[in-house]
């Protein structure tokens, strides 16, 4: 029998099957082979379409200084512990069950939001062979957009019903569209489904989530790590609220469903960084 696409032909234990045979008094019995596991997680990470361009993005390959002291140092430290905390705690280990929350990572373009998500999303799969899922709104808004023509071979279910479902779903450049009815029913089909389900979805947006002095107080348990939560910073004046973007029923559900992990000290980054890359 020819190796299938999820087992490895060298494997010594199953000899390229993927199953192994143990005894049982008969003909035998077959269980899957532990190649087969391994071989899972590749797999899973190509079917979360992650766009090329954020491939490479990993918690570890999160870089948070070019080397010379900065003001958003800190702040970049704090995003990243809090990103590899969420991973360390996916599992609760008394349960058996993932956990039912999730991060909003908000900030300026340019500032790292999209890499953690990716990286969180990753390292989740890796760890855990979750079924994840990127998606970037704008994108996705022309998707179900181009099934209207008549000819289209997809539907509009068949879009949306993966990003629904998915285990974990990073949800990129929420509020980046303008919000007429249309961009706000779809987005309230997503988040409302996901929160119903109680499964976990990461966002990255440019705005906030509303103005820090007035957000409500964390309670219950669906709170992630709230105690561990950094003080909030002094200006929040250059990022505008996720409130003018997205109804409120969705901000109220945003507060239940992530942690927000705030960006507004970092400028732009990314660019930062790619200058000191040529300089060196």
């Amino acid at each position: 029998m020819p190796p299938t696409e999820v087992t490895e032909a060298t494997c010594p234990r199953c000899e390229g099957r993927g199953w192994v045979v143990t005894a049982d008094g008969g003909a035998g019995t077959a269980r899957p082979c532990s190649c087969r596991e391994a071989a899972r997680a590749p797999r899973l990470l190509e079917a979360a379409g992650i766009p090329e361009r954020y491939r490479h993005c990993k918690l570890g390959s999160f870089k948070i200084t070019t080397g010379k002291e900065t003001t958003h140092h800190d702040q970049l430290l704090e995003a990243l512990r809090v990103s590899q905390r969420y991973v360390e705690n996916f599992l609760d280990p008394s349960t058996g069950q993932f956990r039912e929350t999730g991060l909003l990572f908000t900030g300026l373009p340019g500032v790292g939001k999209s890499h953690l998500a990716v990286g969180v999303l990753c390292d989740l799969i890796q760890q855990y062979r979750v079924r994840g899922r990127f998606v970037d709104f704008s994108s996705l808004l022309h998707q179900i957009q181009a099934t209207f023509d008549p000819s289209s071979a997809e539907s509009k279910h068949a879009i949306l019903d993966p990003l629904i479902e998915a285990e974990v779903l990073v949800l990129d450049e929420l509020g980046a569209q303008e919000p007429t009815a249309w961009v706000r029913d779809v987005l309230y089909l997503i988040i409302n489904q996901r929160y119903a389900r109680r499964l976990p979805t990461i966002f990255t947006t440019n705005y906030r989530l509303q103005p820090l002095a007035a957000a409500p107080a964390a309670s219950g348990p669906r709170s992630l790590d709230r105690g561990a939560d950094p003080e909030p910073p002094a200006d929040t004046t250059s990022l505008r609220s996720l409130a003018s973007r997205i109804s409120p029923m969705l901000v109220s559900r945003l507060y239940e469903m992530t942690r927000p992990v705030v960006l507004d000290r970092v400028e732009d980054f990314r660019r930062e960084v790619k200058s000191h890359r040529a300089q060196v």
